[in-house]
């Protein structure tokens, strides 16, 4: 049976790039690093607090796969905030795009940001205890 989320992928052009940002701007750590076969790289990164789910970026025409033409064309993904406002701009001030701004939602807080390739994210804060009740 399945048990839980282990990896996503999201494809990249440019590993190191995308490491660059995953890392420096979203403030994510790497996780494994490594070159196996023929040019291959298995390279993950993850959220500080939930090493149990890694995000493999994947280059695009690696595998056997010549995939460069999704690039950019993944499913929405959402990250936990504590503070969306607050994360907003930190993450702006370092040059991350956003399509939206901190808007009140039925299930919390949300700013929608899109990665150097054009994949789309969310940060979302959940609504306190008090605000839910």
């Amino acid at each position: 049976m399945i048990t839980k989320l282990a990896v996503v992928t999201i494809l990249v052009r440019d590993q190191d790039e995308a490491l660059q940002f995953y890392t420096e701007k979203l403030g994510l750590e790497k996780m494994d690093d490594m070159s196996f076969g023929e040019g291959n790289r298995w390279l993950t990164v993850t959220a500080k607090n939930q090493r149990d789910v890694q995000i493999f970026l994947q280059k695009g025409d690696s595998f056997g796969v010549d995939a460069m033409d999704q690039v950019g064309k993944a499913t929405m993904w959402a990250f936990n905030t504590d503070n969306c406002r607050e994360d907003y701009e930190t993450l702006k001030g370092r040059g991350v795009k956003f399509l939206s701004e901190p808007t009140e939602q039925p299930w919390g807080i949300q700013a929608t940001f899109e990665d150097l390739y054009g994949n789309k994210f969310s940060i979302v804060e959940e609504p306190t205890t008090s605000e839910s009740a």
